[in-house]
């Protein structure tokens, strides 16, 4: 049995930063892990998650100098390694057609990680196919570049490109930066997407996803008691029918709470953190390494009694349950 002497809060007094840099993916294409144990969410220092793609523009049409197999690609903006870039307007882009009776192929038109536009051909084949790098399928693209478009001929005569033989649909032929989307992960330092991103890259790799966040620091709440962690809680309505009685469930989640004894209730570091986001780490044992994790706004009402210590009743509004940790 825990004794509350032992009993120990801690609260997020700091972060250490992690520059824009690429998420592992995990092994799945999903679920893209970082440095950090958690994510802060504390103004200033909330991830922001850049997955390579296309923003804005980047629209593929036929060349405007009627030139055969050149298309033109409209100025767009995108994510590359994590930094946004603004690429130029490009014309009679050269595409590839299929020679003698393999008559099918697939070009890429691609946004190079250096920013340029460069289009990539696929292998030929007698009809299309979707598998990346077979005949008649799409080309697997450089790792670093991203996808906008493609363009599929079915002649191999040269010809100027027609407006149907240009397709750009998102999660298919091109990747944004916000396709698939993705959930953050603050208790588990962690960015999961919606759906497996596509394997289109040279040795079947998925876009790279960059972040930038903090991870929390750590100190104690010098004299504190009183914690409570944000649990869900249950109530049971019921309406009288004739011959029956017809019931119902809801729950609602309760804001975490402790009590906070201050220095003078103005200068004290956690006094200046109020209305923050930020986690709190609570051990009913200090001793042990059992602890539970809430994550929320801090919220202080103080008191100023004549006589007797300065205190703070303390309330975490979080957005879910507090997370128990066993180790």
């Amino acid at each position: 049995m825990a004794n509350a002497e032992n009993a120990k809060l801690q609260y997020e007094a700091g972060q250490n930063v992690y520059t824009m840099s690429a998420l592992a993916d995990s092994g799945d294409a999903t679920v893209f892990t970082s440095s950090a144990t958690l994510f802060s969410k504390k103004s200033g220092y909330a991830p922001d998650v850049r997955p390579n793609g296309l923003i804005t523009g980047g629209a593929i049409t036929p060349a405007v100098s009627n030139t055969n197999d050149m298309v033109d690609v409209a100025a767009l903006t995108c994510y590359l390694a994590g930094v946004k870039v603004a690429v130029a307007a490009d014309t009679d882009v050269s595409i590839t057609r299929g020679l003698m009776t393999d008559t099918h192929n697939i070009t890429s038109i691609t946004v190079k990680s250096d920013g340029t536009i460069e289009a990539v051909s696929g292998n030929d084949g007698t009809e299309f196919s979707e598998t990346r790098g077979a005949a008649g399928g799409p080309p697997l693209i450089p790792v670093g570049s991203i996808e906008i478009g493609q363009v599929r001929t079915t002649s191999v005569d040269a010809a100027a490109v027609d407006d149907a033989e240009i397709v750009q649909v998102v999660g298919v032929h091109q990747e944004r930066y916000d396709y698939p989307i993705f959930e953050i992960d603050y208790a588990n330092a962690e960015v999961t997407f919606a759906s497996a991103l596509p394997l289109i890259h040279t040795g079947g790799v998925p876009k790279a996803v960059y972040a930038s966040y903090a991870d929390p620091i750590f100190a104690d709440v010098q004299l504190s008691s009183d914690f409570v962690p944000a649990e869900t809680s249950h109530s049971v309505s019921s309406t009288q029918v004739y011959g029956s009685t017809l019931g119902s469930t809801s729950s609602s989640l309760g804001q975490a709470s402790f009590t906070a004894f201050l220095n003078d209730g103005i200068g004290d570091a956690l006094v200046g953190l109020k209305n923050a986001i930020l986690w709190f780490k609570f051990f009913p044992d200090r001793y042990k390494s059992s602890y539970m994790l809430t994550q929320g706004k801090l919220g202080i009402s103080r008191t100023f009694p004549a006589g007797d210590n300065i205190q703070a009743a303390c309330t975490i509004s979080a957005e879910s349950e507090s997370i128990e940790v066993s180790i």
